[in-house]
């Protein structure tokens, strides 16, 4: 019996919404976009996917705190995950937007998580520009925001 590993590597040019936020990311900043009825998409997107209108490319600054709209907890965390340790991964809604971003959750424990719970985003002392920038998001002290 043999194994095979099939894999697709590709690049891709980002443009001037994703290369953006993904500069954004570098630079410690979560960027999202505004569609032409108000609403602040992040991660940002080049249309509108309610019309399918191209949006205006101008970014707006949201976060970095924000609420746990949904999650889920992965106990045993592979060498894929960005964690090493038990963590959630959440749909967070940042403070400024109107739709949420999934990334993972360093609360320490499951019995720490709660649908509505404030978080925050940790950072990676050294940055690149890629979504991983944001190390993970952490519970934010009671009574902060």
């Amino acid at each position: 019996m043999t194994s095979h590993t099939i894999e697709f590597p590709y690049t891709r040019t980002l443009g001037p919404v994703y290369g953006a936020f993904l500069t954004g990311m570098r630079d410690g900043r979560i960027l999202g976009i505004t569609t032409a009825d108000g609403k602040v998409l992040c991660p940002p997107t080049e249309w509108d996917p309610w019309t399918g209108d191209a949006l205006d490319p101008t970014l707006t600054e949201v976060g970095p705190g924000g609420t746990i709209e949904t999650w889920a907890w992965v106990v045993t965390p592979t060498r894929k995950h960005p964690l090493d340790h038990p963590f959630a991964f959440a749909l967070i809604t940042l403070d400024g937007a109107d739709t949420a971003l999934l990334h993972a959750v360093d609360a320490g424990t499951i019995n720490a998580m709660e649908t509505g719970m404030r978080v925050t985003a940790r950072w990676k002392d050294e940055r690149i520009g890629h979504i991983t920038d944001i190390e993970a998001f952490v519970p934010e002290a009671k009574g902060a925001s």
